[in-house]
């Protein structure tokens, strides 16, 4: 049998090399689009509804709170409902969806939990990203009379976020959470964030990323895969007219 020309003459036809080349934009393309995305991005809507009232006071939706821990924070918070009707509920979250901003997330989360204003009164919702490890929280009108902004700011960004930079302690971050935020909707006095060395915060400064930067990164990842996509395109046809020249 007579071998293909391109076979004789250790060439290759524009037909095999079309096919080829397409082969190669098709796998680039697979590669580019597993790397860009988040890993388990999860939108608002994706989590379970929860509403006033019930007895649900943990979403481990990243899995990384244990069930022992998850048990005894929940006694905590459902005893602090039951005695004071403040709520507090806890989330975590892989990775929030490409647009959002941990903030942003929990605003809405709020807004889609406790629709009115007689169900947001009494509420406390604080959410923590794993990935980018930021931390958002909301509090209602009803419940802000005793954890005003600058105490719940500082369980978010100090109480929650210190037990993480010295090791991704998420249990110990949450149960501490916990404990100062029935506290001071108790009506106790304020315990304050977990002491914490200064020298040790100085070395870690910067380790969390702000919205801004996320952003920044986010946007610098798009460019590369719009310049991926253009060299996937270009190339291949510049290189095809080009053996498709030279066989003539």
């Amino acid at each position: 049998m007579a071998n293909h020309p391109s076979e004789r003459t250790g060439t290759i036809t524009p037909r095999a090399l079309g096919r080829r080349l397409l082969g190669w934009i098709i796998a680039l393309l697979l590669v580019v689009g597993v790397a860009v995305t988040p890993a388990q991005a999860i939108a608002v809507y994706q989590l379970p509804t929860v509403s006033a009232g019930e007895t649900t006071w943990i979403v481990d939706d990243a899995n990384i709170i244990s069930r022992i821990n998850e048990g005894k924070i929940s006694s905590r918070l459902g005893e602090l409902a039951a005695s004071t009707g403040n709520e507090v509920r806890l989330v975590t979250i892989r990775h929030f969806d490409y647009g959002e901003t941990v903030q942003t997330f929990t605003e809405k989360l709020f807004d889609r939990w406790y629709p009115t204003a007689e169900d947001q009164a009494n509420q406390t919702l604080l959410v923590l990203d794993e990935v980018t490890k930021t931390v958002g929280i909301r509090v209602g009108e009803g419940a802000a009379e005793l954890l005003p902004t600058d105490i719940a700011e500082s369980v978010a960004q100090e109480t929650v976020l210190y037990p993480l930079l010295e090791g991704d302690k998420y249990n110990q971050a949450f149960l501490d959470a916990s404990d100062r935020l029935v506290a001071v909707l108790s009506g106790q006095a304020d315990p304050g964030p977990p002491a914490f060395d200064d020298s040790f915060t100085s070395e870690s400064e910067g380790t969390f990323a702000t919205a801004a930067e996320t952003e920044e990164n986010r946007g610098n990842t798009i460019v590369i895969v719009v310049v991926l996509l253009v060299l996937a395109t270009v190339i291949p046809m510049a290189t095809y007219y080009w053996y498709a020249g030279f066989g003539n």
